[in-house]
């Protein structure tokens, strides 16, 4: 029937469901290994299934370019609750709603300047969220109170296809933060999604497996609400591939009057200790270009080739130190104004726990 969710079959009377896994582009997870009732490959299927769940209510953690999002129809308070109460996020804190096509965003905005316009025209589908008046579509719950709401269109064949079948099967967004606790390191794969939430989630909410996360780092937010644009929080879409866009020179600052995710001081934080830009001791995990040397004794976690893969690896290798129990994380913050300025960002933020 229309609108209602397939459920997985009862297994016996094992007290478990059968789940059917079925192979892709990404390795077969056991059942042993999950916690969560269900993790899917990412068959067109399994696609459609995770779009009527999104439609019965249910939560759906999927892939991005970006990181991992958790999932819910952007217009049903109640299945954005269930994203809050899984995080552990507080109420007055935004989210950002996905479409799957630039003729949808005055769905969800109205009074859109010409610079947006180009800036969603050259960027999307891509790593970057526009904040913009309110629609009466973009409820309170969805805004944290505020007149406006953030919006963007991810760039990955996963995510991509399953908002535009949610919005086939009668959805106009779904609202996704990133996949992991509130003020915690972002998972940038469906196993880390299922590592940090297993637990909060419900037993008709999903996982869909994407494989890992391109760009690494969350999208650059840009506040589209006055004349000029201001980049609330950085990332692979930098100041000055916005200025070649609008001609406009973008302000950069958190310091304004606006709610925006990855705002606060502390964020993006392992249950390690972050240091920047010092000498590890000898048990210590480090991260750093491939270019500077370990020093004896330190637990290399990452050595990447340039400030891209700095990007890609991050959370993976902060992720890392608190699965192998390392106390102390040091961290070599990369120079440049390309990603890197998101790169410090997220490491500046990781050190201020």
């Amino acid at each position: 029937m229309k609108g209602r969710r397939p459920r997985p079959l009862d297994d016996g009377d094992s007290g478990r469901r059968r789940v059917s896994l079925i192979k892709g582009t990404t390795k077969l997870i056991k059942w042993e290994n999950l916690r969560m009732p269900f993790i899917s490959n990412c068959t067109a299927s399994a696609i459609k299934d995770a779009a009527t769940a999104l439609i019965n209510g249910d939560l759906v953690a999927f892939p991005t370019e970006t990181v991992y999002g958790l999932g819910a129809d952007a217009a049903n308070e109640n299945a954005v609750n269930k994203i809050y109460k899984a995080k552990g996020r507080p109420a007055d804190h935004p989210v950002i709603v996905h479409i799957s096509n630039i003729n949808l965003l005055d769905k969800w905005a109205n009074e859109i300047p010409e610079y947006a316009i180009k800036l969603a025209r050259a960027f999307w589908p891509g790593p970057m969220t526009l904040i913009l008046p309110r629609t009466h579509l973009a409820k309170d719950f969805i805004t944290g109170g505020q007149n406006n709401v953030g919006i963007r269109i991810p760039n990955q064949v996963v995510g991509l296809a399953l908002i535009s079948e949610f919005e086939k099967q009668g959805g106009f967004g779904i609202a996704a933060p990133s996949a992991n606790r509130f003020g915690a390191v972002s998972p940038t794969t469906a196993q880390a999604v299922e590592a940090e939430l297993g637990q909060y989630l419900g037993a008709n909410d999903q996982i869909l497996d994407g494989g890992s996360c391109e760009v690494g780092v969350e999208s650059t937010i840009i506040d589209c609400t006055g004349s000029t644009p201001i980049i609330l929080r950085p990332g692979a879409i930098t100041a000055a591939m916005i200025f070649e866009t609008t001609a406009l020179e973008p302000v950069s600052t958190n310091k304004v009057d606006i709610k925006a995710p990855g705002l606060l001081e502390s964020h993006y934080s392992p249950k390690a200790k972050v240091i920047l830009d010092q000498i590890p001791e000898r048990g210590d995990g480090f991260i750093a270009l491939s270019e500077i040397k370990t020093p004896e004794g330190v637990i290399r976690l990452a050595s990447p080739k340039n400030t891209e893969e700095y990007a890609k690896v991050l959370y993976q290798a902060l992720r890392r130190a608190d699965e192998q129990l390392i106390k102390v994380v040091h961290a070599q913050l990369p120079i440049g104004n390309d990603i890197a300025v998101a790169i410090r960002d997220r490491l500046t933020k990781s050190a201020n726990k």
